[in-house]
């Protein structure tokens, strides 16, 4: 029987406000405690420094696509055994803080990545989820995270229309839903209102050195109606450039791109440049 069916929910209670529901397999839960063994003693005082330890624990693990899409109801997804970009990220800084809060136990960690994921730290359905990465960004700046350094180190403002999901709906199972997807355009007519920053593609050399070990990384992109199409974490490597380590779609498993995070760009269609996030 595939691991996937041993798939089972429980439910939290969280201080009596509202039910936490968790979609966790077994595998996941006792990868969890091998990974709290596995990053006890990586905490530096430079917090980047730490993420880009813990990230590094994960590499060799698959890339698989749409980890959170499960069920017919939105739930807190752990799941360790197999990453997409968005979910490295999250658990490497969910780790992260878990380390620099000295804590280990299941519970804080779920708590930490519901922080994460959601709009304000709190699960409320499929349409709480930061599916928008500039707007995850914002979000987590909003809570206290991490800050947004993009503009700091060169980056310009753009003002782009983010609505893939509402004109893609066919894409998206939960968008079936008629509530899911009222939700998802009015993300989208509020992201409208905003402008986001990247540094462009042809700038990122020049001001590499403003990149810090730890920093987050999206990819900021061209196509129609989205805002980034990928993410990862900064890392200074042995040649003193910053490279991307990231849940790869070319080699299907989290690693560090041979080449530097500039030249890297300039292999992947209608890349702009990034966004830059620092994490606390």
């Amino acid at each position: 029987m595939r691991l996937t069916i041993l798939i089972f929910l429980f439910t939290l209670v969280c201080l009596g406000i509202s039910a936490q529901q968790i979609t966790c397999s077994p595998t996941d839960k006792q990868a969890f405690e091998n990974k709290t063994i596995e990053i006890d003693g990586l905490l530096e005082k430079d917090f980047g420094t730490t993420l880009v330890a813990i990230g590094k624990t994960f590499i060799g693990i698959p890339y698989v696509a749409k980890t959170l899409e499960i069920g017919e109801t939105e739930s807190l997804v752990v799941n360790l055994h197999g990453l997409d970009c968005t979910t490295f990220v999250e658990n490497v800084l969910a780790f992260g803080l878990l380390l620099k809060e000295g804590k280990s136990d299941f519970d804080s960690f779920t708590d930490i990545l519901e922080t994460i994921r959601y709009k304000d730290g709190r699960l409320d359905g499929y349409g709480s989820r930061l599916h928008y990465f500039s707007e995850w960004i914002s979000n987590n700046e909003q809570k206290g995270l991490l800050k947004e350094i993009t503009a700091e180190i060169g980056g310009i403002e753009v003002n782009k229309e983010i609505n893939f999901m509402g004109t893609h709906r066919e894409l998206y199972p939960f968008l079936k839903d008629d509530e899911n997807f009222d939700k998802i355009r009015a993300t989208e007519k509020a992201l409208k209102e905003r402008t986001f920053c990247y540094l462009p593609q042809d700038d990122i050399k020049a001001n590499e050195h403003l990149i810090k070990p730890g920093d987050i990384i999206a990819l900021a992109t061209s196509i129609d109606g989205l805002d980034v199409t990928h993410t990862g974490i900064a890392t200074r490597e042995k040649d003193g450039r910053i490279h991307l380590l990231h849940a790869s779609t070319g080699s299907m498993e989290v690693e560090v791109t041979k080449l530097p995070l500039a030249d890297y760009l300039k292999k992947i269609k209608k890349n702009m440049g990034i966004m830059v996030a620092r994490p606390f």
